[in-house]
Protein backbone atom coordinates (compact mmCIF):
# COMPACT_ATOMS: atom_id res chain seq x y z
CA UNK A 1 0.00 0.00 0.00
CA UNK A 2 3.02 2.62 0.77
CA UNK A 3 3.91 2.66 -3.48
CA UNK A 4 -0.02 3.46 -3.62
CA UNK A 5 0.40 6.27 -0.69
CA UNK A 6 3.46 7.16 -2.55
CA UNK A 7 2.42 7.86 -6.05
CA UNK A 8 -0.94 9.55 -4.77
CA UNK A 9 1.39 11.81 -2.48
CA UNK A 10 3.04 12.71 -5.64
CA UNK A 11 0.27 13.07 -8.10
CA UNK A 12 -1.95 14.45 -5.92
CA UNK A 13 0.51 16.79 -4.52
CA UNK A 14 1.57 18.53 -7.60
CA UNK A 15 -1.79 18.65 -8.65
CA UNK A 16 -2.91 20.75 -5.33
CA UNK A 17 0.06 23.17 -5.47
CA UNK A 18 -2.39 25.76 -6.99
CA UNK A 19 -5.28 24.91 -5.01
CA UNK A 20 -2.97 25.38 -1.49
CA UNK A 21 0.06 26.98 -2.56
CA UNK A 22 -0.96 29.48 -5.31
CA UNK A 23 2.12 31.85 -4.52
CA UNK A 24 4.66 28.56 -4.01
CA UNK A 25 3.45 28.01 -7.44
CA UNK A 26 4.00 31.29 -9.59
CA UNK A 27 7.05 31.83 -7.72
CA UNK A 28 8.48 28.16 -9.12
CA UNK A 29 7.25 28.95 -12.54
CA UNK A 30 9.01 32.16 -12.15
CA UNK A 31 12.19 31.03 -11.05
CA UNK A 32 12.11 28.51 -13.48
CA UNK A 33 10.86 29.32 -16.66
CA UNK A 34 7.70 27.99 -17.75
CA UNK A 35 9.19 24.89 -19.84
CA UNK A 36 11.16 23.99 -17.29
CA UNK A 37 8.59 24.50 -14.77
CA UNK A 38 5.92 22.97 -16.99
CA UNK A 39 8.67 19.90 -17.36
CA UNK A 40 9.17 19.35 -13.68
CA UNK A 41 5.37 19.39 -13.13
CA UNK A 42 4.79 16.55 -16.42
CA UNK A 43 7.74 14.69 -14.76
CA UNK A 44 6.38 14.43 -11.03
CA UNK A 45 2.34 13.77 -12.53
CA UNK A 46 4.28 10.70 -14.31
CA UNK A 47 6.47 9.45 -11.68
CA UNK A 48 3.11 9.61 -9.15
CA UNK A 49 1.13 8.18 -12.20
CA UNK A 50 3.23 5.53 -12.10
CA UNK A 51 3.33 4.83 -8.46
CA UNK A 52 -0.17 4.92 -8.49
CA UNK A 53 -0.99 2.14 -11.25
CA UNK A 54 1.74 0.07 -9.89
CA UNK A 55 1.18 0.73 -6.07
CA UNK A 56 -2.82 0.47 -6.73
CA UNK A 57 -2.00 -3.12 -8.27
CA UNK A 58 0.09 -4.40 -5.23
CA UNK A 59 -2.00 -3.41 -3.05
CA UNK A 60 -5.34 -5.05 -4.58
CA UNK A 61 -3.59 -8.33 -4.03
CA UNK A 62 -3.10 -7.79 -0.40
CA UNK A 63 -5.91 -5.21 0.88
CA UNK A 64 -8.71 -7.03 2.92
CA UNK A 65 -12.51 -5.84 2.20
CA UNK A 66 -13.60 -3.04 4.41
CA UNK A 67 -17.74 -4.49 2.50
CA UNK A 68 -18.88 -6.26 -0.30
CA UNK A 69 -21.32 -4.49 -2.42
CA UNK A 70 -24.23 -5.61 -3.35
CA UNK A 71 -24.74 -6.35 -6.65
CA UNK A 72 -27.41 -3.16 -7.77
CA UNK A 73 -24.53 -0.81 -6.62
CA UNK A 74 -22.35 -2.20 -9.48
CA UNK A 75 -25.17 -1.60 -11.78
CA UNK A 76 -25.94 1.91 -10.05
CA UNK A 77 -21.85 2.21 -10.01
CA UNK A 78 -22.04 1.60 -14.17
CA UNK A 79 -24.56 4.16 -14.68
CA UNK A 80 -22.84 6.57 -13.08
CA UNK A 81 -19.47 5.92 -15.27
CA UNK A 82 -21.48 6.72 -18.53
CA UNK A 83 -22.29 10.26 -17.03
CA UNK A 84 -18.44 10.68 -16.04
CA UNK A 85 -17.71 9.39 -20.08
CA UNK A 86 -20.17 12.56 -20.95
CA UNK A 87 -18.61 14.92 -18.35
CA UNK A 88 -15.27 13.86 -19.45
CA UNK A 89 -15.92 13.77 -23.22
CA UNK A 90 -17.71 17.54 -22.91
CA UNK A 91 -14.37 18.46 -21.32
CA UNK A 92 -12.15 17.54 -24.65
CA UNK A 93 -14.64 19.14 -26.91
CA UNK A 94 -14.91 22.54 -28.41
CA UNK A 95 -17.80 24.00 -25.96
CA UNK A 96 -21.93 23.35 -27.10
CA UNK A 97 -24.63 23.81 -24.42
CA UNK A 98 -23.40 21.36 -21.26
CA UNK A 99 -19.66 22.84 -20.90
CA UNK A 100 -21.24 25.63 -19.34
CA UNK A 101 -23.78 24.23 -17.54
CA UNK A 102 -21.32 21.43 -15.63
CA UNK A 103 -18.74 24.76 -15.46
CA UNK A 104 -15.66 22.16 -14.64
CA UNK A 105 -16.58 19.10 -16.70
CA UNK A 106 -13.13 17.37 -15.91
CA UNK A 107 -13.58 17.87 -12.09
CA UNK A 108 -17.31 16.88 -12.79
CA UNK A 109 -16.21 13.63 -14.13
CA UNK A 110 -13.30 13.00 -11.88
CA UNK A 111 -15.76 13.60 -9.05
CA UNK A 112 -18.62 10.78 -10.13
CA UNK A 113 -15.86 8.29 -11.77
CA UNK A 114 -14.27 8.58 -7.87
CA UNK A 115 -17.68 8.14 -6.31
CA UNK A 116 -18.77 5.16 -8.90
CA UNK A 117 -15.42 3.37 -8.06
CA UNK A 118 -16.11 4.09 -4.04
CA UNK A 119 -19.28 2.29 -4.43
CA UNK A 120 -18.17 -0.59 -6.80
CA UNK A 121 -15.37 -1.91 -4.69
CA UNK A 122 -14.92 -2.76 -0.98
CA UNK A 123 -11.35 -3.42 -0.59
CA UNK A 124 -9.03 -0.97 1.42
CA UNK A 125 -6.70 0.07 -1.81
CA UNK A 126 -9.72 1.40 -3.57
CA UNK A 127 -11.07 3.13 -0.49
CA UNK A 128 -7.90 4.83 -0.84
CA UNK A 129 -7.21 5.66 -3.92
CA UNK A 130 -10.83 6.18 -4.92
CA UNK A 131 -11.62 8.19 -1.70
CA UNK A 132 -8.18 10.26 -2.13
CA UNK A 133 -9.14 10.86 -5.84
CA UNK A 134 -12.36 12.08 -5.00
CA UNK A 135 -11.31 14.04 -1.63
CA UNK A 136 -8.77 16.35 -3.95
CA UNK A 137 -11.62 16.68 -6.71
CA UNK A 138 -13.84 18.03 -4.38
CA UNK A 139 -11.06 20.57 -2.72
CA UNK A 140 -10.03 21.55 -6.57
CA UNK A 141 -13.60 22.52 -7.37
CA UNK A 142 -13.77 24.52 -4.51
CA UNK A 143 -10.35 26.66 -4.95
CA UNK A 144 -11.66 26.94 -8.55
CA UNK A 145 -15.08 28.29 -7.69
CA UNK A 146 -13.04 30.74 -4.97
CA UNK A 147 -10.40 31.75 -7.53
CA UNK A 148 -13.13 32.58 -9.95
CA UNK A 149 -12.12 30.70 -13.03
CA UNK A 150 -13.80 31.32 -16.59
CA UNK A 151 -16.79 29.35 -17.54
CA UNK A 152 -16.75 28.82 -21.65
CA UNK A 153 -19.46 30.42 -23.20
CA UNK A 154 -22.07 28.13 -24.71
CA UNK A 155 -21.57 27.31 -28.44
CA UNK A 156 -23.41 24.92 -30.97
CA UNK A 157 -25.12 21.91 -29.46
CA UNK A 158 -23.48 19.42 -32.33
CA UNK A 159 -21.09 19.87 -29.82
CA UNK A 160 -22.82 18.06 -27.29
CA UNK A 161 -23.88 15.47 -29.77
CA UNK A 162 -21.00 14.65 -30.68
CA UNK A 163 -19.47 14.49 -27.22
CA UNK A 164 -22.65 12.31 -26.11
CA UNK A 165 -21.88 9.87 -29.01
CA UNK A 166 -17.98 10.09 -28.52
CA UNK A 167 -18.65 8.99 -24.62
CA UNK A 168 -21.18 6.51 -25.77
CA UNK A 169 -19.17 4.45 -27.67
CA UNK A 170 -15.77 4.68 -25.62
CA UNK A 171 -17.96 4.02 -22.39
CA UNK A 172 -19.40 0.59 -24.36
CA UNK A 173 -16.10 -0.28 -25.62
CA UNK A 174 -14.63 -0.23 -21.64
CA UNK A 175 -17.74 -2.29 -20.66
CA UNK A 176 -17.05 -4.78 -23.33
CA UNK A 177 -13.27 -5.09 -23.27
CA UNK A 178 -10.93 -2.03 -22.07
CA UNK A 179 -11.82 -2.36 -18.72
CA UNK A 180 -10.92 -5.74 -18.51
CA UNK A 181 -7.63 -5.25 -20.75
CA UNK A 182 -6.36 -1.80 -19.09
CA UNK A 183 -7.48 -2.73 -15.55
CA UNK A 184 -7.70 -6.58 -15.03
CA UNK A 185 -11.40 -6.42 -13.86
CA UNK A 186 -14.83 -6.94 -15.71
CA UNK A 187 -17.07 -3.99 -14.56
CA UNK A 188 -20.01 -5.98 -14.87
CA UNK A 189 -18.56 -8.69 -13.01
Amino acid sequence: MSILIVGLILFLGIHSIRIFAPAVRDDLAARLGAGPWRGLYSLVSAVGLVGIIWGFSLARADAGYLYSPPVWVRHLAALLMLFSFIAMAVYVFPAGRLKPMLKHPMLVSIKIWALAHLLANGDAAGLVLFGAVLAWAVADRISVKRRGAAVPAPGPVKWDGIAIATALVVYLLFIWRLHLWLIGVAPLG
